[in-house]
């Protein structure tokens, strides 16, 4: 830009109409803001013009979409250059475009097109012009090859553009004219075509998975048949097996002997059991009534009749051995709470007749104040069992018991025997009682069945049966 002081008219202001002859114009210097042009040629004309200065670029903290090129421009800057003879400008615009070339865009009619081609090795920088034309589609394709042009141009005509409008559809892909799918422009085409063969690759599995279905549909129709022809196994349900004796009613004889028993005089004896001393009076007899707490006269004439029974039928029960209800109170009375010297008589071979150790399970009864609990030593299976009615626990009484039977093993053969291993089994699997006057009843029972080698099969509802029969067996002297 140059400043003009000569006051001689130029060319271009005899040009202009508006222009006056005055001498004031003329006497006035006047500043020019336009360059001084050397030539007439385009490029002159347009940098009188002042370039229109971009805003300082802004530093971007969020992504953003990157402009689009108009291609017009930068052949239009690059010839411009070339016949200034600006190289700088010219390697500047090369670089611009070899960049550019590796982007590839389709853009709508009107404007360019800028692809690759993927077939070479090297990328070649192709620009296509569309004409606004519906119906016939022209594209310029643009050589790189040649340094001082931008390549030559070479017009094809091409089909009618509802060629390439193509619409594919599967779901949710569509692609209509004008090149848009969901509402948004194809950078791609390639993308297309790969997406196509996708949907023909699905397209040829889809006779493989629909065979595939009818094969398992097939062989499920199969199994069902065969699952008919399948004989069905019948649902056995477990039944434990009630044993019938236990279970003996009484008969009308036996019936009414006890009930003469029971309205007997208090004070009148009613049995006497020699071998053990024990009489049952008609005051103690009445403790077999119902919602009657046994006492101990009772219980222990009963576990004497179960020894004499096992004695009489060897074979046919255990091989026990039967505490009365005395013998837990004198081992724990000691100053420790166990004395073995007050029960180490009770087990000679002499009183007995036979040996404890000979024996399967030892009974030991047990009065916890109010409520009447059993306790077994099981020899034969090496266990200490507790059977409490109301499912209560007593370890104490497990723990005497094992130091007793160690203590009665050393009295009698004078070896040390090890229970250490032995298993404390509080049994849960048993019958309850339902009320506060039956516990009595509940561990002669456990004592009984126990004795035969029986499960407990009975409950709350056989106790009033059990009454009555240990009543009639009290005074037969005989169990059954």
């Amino acid at each position: 830009m140059g400043v003009m002081t000569s006051n001689r008219k130029r060319p271009e202001e005899c040009m202009n109409v508006n222009h006056t002859n005055s001498d004031s114009h003329r006497k006035k210097p006047k500043l020019s803001t336009r360059p001084v042009s050397s030539s007439n040629n385009v490029v002159s004309r347009i940098s009188r013009y002042p370039e229109t200065k971009l805003p300082l670029a802004r530093e971007v903290h969020a992504p953003c979409r990157p402009r689009k090129f108009e291609l017009w421009r930068f052949r239009a800057r690059a010839s411009a250059g070339d016949d200034m003879g600006n190289a700088l400008f010219g390697n500047y615009e090369k670089a611009k475009f070899s960049a550019l070339s590796k982007c590839k865009f389709l853009s709508h009619k009107g404007k360019e097109v800028i692809d690759v081609d993927a077939e070479s090795e090297e990328p070649r920088f192709r620009s296509y012009e569309v004409s606004g034309d519906s119906s016939v589609e022209e594209v310029v394709a643009v050589s790189d090859d040649d340094d001082d042009d931008l390549g030559d141009k070479v017009r094809v005509q091409q089909q009618s553009t509802s060629s390439l409008d193509s619409e594919l559809t599967n779901g949710n892909l569509k692609v209509v004219s004008g090149g848009k799918v969901w509402g948004s422009e194809i950078h791609d085409l390639s993308s297309v075509h790969v997406y196509k063969k996708l949907l023909e690759a699905v397209g040829r599995r889809s006779d493989s998975i629909k065979r595939l279905d009818f094969e398992i549909k097939l062989n499920e129709k199969r199994r069902d048949t065969y699952n008919l022809l399948r004989p069905k196994k019948e649902s056995v349900e477990v039944i434990m097996e009630v044993p019938h004796e236990p279970f003996v009613s009484l008969t009308t004889e036996e019936e009414d002997e006890v009930k003469r028993a029971f309205s007997a005089n208090w004070k009148k004896i009613l049995v006497t059991h020699e071998s053990s001393n024990i009489e049952i009076t008609g005051e103690k007899f009445q403790c077999l009534r119902p919602t009657a707490w046994l006492n101990d006269e009772v219980i222990n004439l009963y576990l004497e009749l179960l020894k004499e029974r096992e004695q009489r039928e060897p074979r046919k029960f255990l091989k026990c051995h039967f505490f009365n209800t005395f013998f837990y109170k004198k081992l724990t009375s000691g100053n420790n709470g166990y004395e073995f010297k007050s029960v180490r008589r009770w087990t000679s071979q002499r009183k007995l007749g036979y040996g404890l150790l000979e024996c399967d399970r030892i009974f030991v009864p047990i009065h916890q104040e109010i409520h009447w609990c059993l306790a077994v030593i099981n020899k034969k299976e090496k266990k200490f069992q507790y059977l409490d009615s109301l499912k209560g626990r007593d370890s104490y009484a497990l723990t005497v018991l094992a130091r007793y039977f160690v203590d009665e093993v050393k009295d009698k053969t004078g070896k040390d025997i090890d229970v250490q291993t032995w298993e404390k089994e509080f049994v849960e699997d048993l019958p309850v009682q339902e009320n506060g006057f039956d516990c009595g009843v509940f561990m002669i029972k456990y004592a009984d069945f126990y004795s035969r080698g029986l499960g407990l099969c009975f409950n709350q509802e056989h106790m009033p049966y059990f009454r009555r029969r240990t009543a009639k067996e009290i005074l037969r002297l005989k169990a059954e």
